[in-house]
């Protein structure tokens, strides 16, 4: 069984939060980069235990705690690297995490952060497509505020203007967005390659 089939290594390799809650493993790519820095590319002990012996990951760093079967003592992955390159997608997903995660969870009229929802900056009465140039993170309030109007009409302006954003660029994005459990043993691999200060 190929471990990286031709799926989104995000789907593959990013579990919901419920699964994480003890001792999750950080999922490094061959290259000890993360697969994703935001969602953190995390795997729940289990199965990084099962990868490692299946020899599909190489552990790095360990828990103190172990779990037992009647004739094994293993301590607990906290950082796994897997042994076959997984190429990072070149095609930017049009989702609604992703426009969040470009306009940095902030509206992009009044740069509120919370109680997002998304807004056609050339509304869709007016003829404006759904696509990453027209529509943009916006707080409820500037979104009802502007409504259908354009928005000269409405007298907003955007933060910046709209755009695709390219694959590397949203990865370093969500570099800036840590998740709320960082382990000790994850630090040297999330930053490692960020830039230092002069």
């Amino acid at each position: 069984m190929n471990l990286v089939s031709d799926v989104d290594f995000r789907t593959s390799f990013v579990r919901e939060a419920g699964g994480l809650k003890h001792h999750p493993a950080l999922v490094l790519n061959a290259d000890y980069r993360p697969l994703s820095y935001y969602p953190l590319s995390l795997w729940p002990w289990q199965d990084a235990i099962k990868a490692s012996y299946l020899d599909r990951v190489q552990i790095v760093a360990e828990y103190d705690e172990v779990v037992r079967s009647p004739t094994t003592v293993i301590r607990i992955p906290s950082v796994v690297v897997l042994k076959d390159y997984v190429k990072p997608q070149k095609r930017v997903a049009f989702t609604r995490f992703n426009l969040f995660l470009r306009d940095e969870f902030s509206c992009q009229y009044c740069g509120a952060r919370g109680d997002l929802t998304f807004d056609h900056v050339v509304p869709r009465a007016r003829g404006g497509i759904t696509s990453w140039e027209n529509v943009v993170a916006a707080c409820s309030r500037c979104n009802l505020k502007k409504g259908s109007k354009s928005l000269r009409q409405s007298a907003m302006a955007l933060r910046k203007p709209p755009r695709q954003p390219g694959a590397e660029e949203l990865r370093n994005m969500g570099r800036k967005f840590p998740p709320n459990h960082l382990h000790e043993s994850w630090l040297d691999f999330l930053y490692w390659d960020a830039e230092l200060d002069a």
